[in-house]
């Protein structure tokens, strides 16, 4: 597949991307003046969308295919209304980079400053606190650990209702399972799928809208699993750890969860 760069994108590009109709809809996002920002570092754009409330979309060209993400809840074929404006804008317009301009700041500052600096980020931010962790940290986080975190965002999201009415923002743990993958450590990544999965499994009875958008992250964490325990040198023992937890999972589940435990356990079951 061609790399597509952020000067060499275009509408036919594009297009290949989402529906006719959703293409529509992005030129007519886009016409309305509904993003609000624009940055690029890098082959990294980010830009906030004004939709029914505002949406954060991250498009990433470093990549091939070039990955496009946004906290909509949208779940049709393609990407979304949201994306598609910021690539038209993008394609017209591509922003200034602004990498050369920070490294040159960074060249001036001293590591005390810097590093206060980083505290006080991570301290106001608990989701770059986890890519942090994921990036330096040799010590790794439990599954439980990881489960009371999303589910403290399914408690957070049904506060005032007893139902989740919409689609919840679970990007930070794939991207905290990439950082862990980029660095090889198979056994982290394989913890964060888990738990993400179990977790969406485990609240399917608060989950009233946005169906596919949870079945399509339970989908991606479980597959992501298997990648993970299949790629690890795993001892026979962390590897029977890994059957077991399958096993209880497609025990215990109901539904399509429970098939597509048992389908995740055959496929293990056979590469052992």
């Amino acid at each position: 597949m061609p790399v597509v760069s952020i000067m060499s994108i275009d509408r036919h590009q594009i297009r290949e991307r989402c529906t006719e109709a959703v293409f529509e809809r992005g030129e007519n996002y886009r016409s309305e003046g509904r993003i609000s920002r624009v940055h690029r570092f890098g082959g990294c754009i980010a830009a906030d969308v004004q939709g029914s409330r505002s949406y954060d979309v991250a498009v990433d060209f470093s990549t091939t295919p070039f990955e496009a993400t946004c906290t909509c809840p949208y779940d049709g074929p393609g990407t979304c209304k949201h994306v598609v404006a910021v690539l038209l804008e993008v394609a017209d317009a591509p922003p200034d980079d602004e990498q050369a301009e920070i490294e040159s700041i960074l060249d001036t500052v001293t590591r005390d400053a810097l590093q206060s600096f980083l505290l006080d980020e991570l301290a106001r931010n608990p989701q770059l606190r986890d890519r942090f962790r994921a990036r330096f940290d040799n010590d790794s986080r439990s599954v439980d650990e990881y489960r009371d975190e999303i589910e403290q965002l399914f408690d957070n999201h049904t506060a005032e209702y007893p139902v989740v009415t919409e689609a919840i923002d679970f990007s930070h743990f794939f991207e905290q399972a990439q950082q862990y993958l980029a660095r090889d450590r198979y056994r982290e990544a394989a913890t964060v799928y888990r738990a993400l999965a179990e977790e969406i499994e485990h609240n399917e009875d608060r989950i009233d809208a946005a169906y596919d958008h949870y079945a399509q992250t339970f989908r991606r964490a479980l597959d992501g699993y298997v990648e993970c325990v299949r790629t690890a040198d795993l001892s026979d023992e962390a590897y029977q750890d890994a059957l077991s937890a399958l096993a209880e999972r497609a025990g215990d589940a109901i539904g399509p969860y429970a098939e597509q435990y048992r389908e995740a356990l055959e496929r293990l079951e056979e590469d052992r």
